[in-house]
């Protein structure tokens, strides 16, 4: 397995991103700097044709649900065989409930938020590092939580936010375990973005989500996109944060400062 493109952010090559809210911004940054990329959803459709725009022989798709820990080794696994070694691993899964009262929490849609954003992760986290380990490779491990994972309000769903709070501390769980060998555990914790699954949740335009998540967000003048959050998990996954570990990146414009 070679790479032989060179990049500023000393970006390794071999990446899995496993995410049930498939960003093609994500990926075709990686692609940018020079990554051999494996993405893995349950959006089949989607999923090829994201690895088709960007280029099959860079990206390859696998079919993951990440409530299954079998689909998420066998993910593993196929990168692995097909690159030779993980360097960089980024959990993106991430689902939310309906909007309820607590007093109304229905406990059915909380086990699936929890299943997706936490189980799902933590299935990830587990089969990633016992590769990185086994290749003896000073990996990254990313997870997307989010700027719930370090508030709370009525705005949000509950689950959501609990789920969002557990991620962070399985994050800095792992990273205190997996440090001894090299490998470094972060979290990027966006605001509000009109990802085409809010959007879908909300049943609103993208320019319609943007205004709204303009009106309440602390940084003016700008609207969060999809790179911005790209950028943040580059510089998590890159040299560029080569002793950052632990850390819950938030790319919030201030929100959680506000808030707090």
């Amino acid at each position: 397995v070679v790479g032989t493109q060179a990049c500023s952010s000393s970006l390794p090559y071999h990446y899995q991103i496993g995410g049930k809210n498939c960003n093609n911004n994500r990926w075709s940054e990686r692609d940018r700097h020079g990554a051999r990329v494996v993405i893995t959803d349950v959006q089949d459709k989607l999923g090829r044709k994201v690895a088709v725009s960007i280029g099959e022989d860079k990206v390859s798709y696998v079919h993951c649900d990440v409530r299954e820990e079998t689909e998420v080794e066998n993910a593993i696994k196929f990168t692995v065989e097909k690159h030779g070694r993980i360097d960089v691993l980024f959990s993106n899964a991430g689902i939310p409930e309906p909007l309820l009262d607590i007093r109304d929490l229905n406990l059915e849609a909380f086990d699936r938020v929890m299943a997706v954003n936490v189980r799902g992760a933590a299935a990830f986290i587990k089969h990633g590092a016992r590769a990185m380990v086994e290749k003896k490779t000073r990996g990254s491990i990313v997870c997307t939580t989010s700027v719930a994972s370090v508030i709370a309000g009525t705005v949000v769903p509950h689950g959501y936010t609990a789920s969002k709070h557990a991620l962070v501390g399985l994050i800095r769980s792992a990273a205190g375990d997996l440090g001894k060998h090299g490998i470094r555990v972060n979290g990027v914790a966006p605001f509000g973005v009109a990802t085409p699954l809010v959007c879908e949740g909300y049943k609103k335009e993208v320019s319609e989500i943007e205004e709204i998540f303009s009106e309440t967000a602390n940084l003016k003048g700008i609207v969060l996109k999809a790179r911005h959050v790209a950028d943040a998990a580059l510089f998590l996954a890159s040299d560029d944060s080569a002793y950052v570990s632990g850390h819950n990146l938030l790319v919030d414009g201030g929100f959680s400062v506000v808030k707090n």
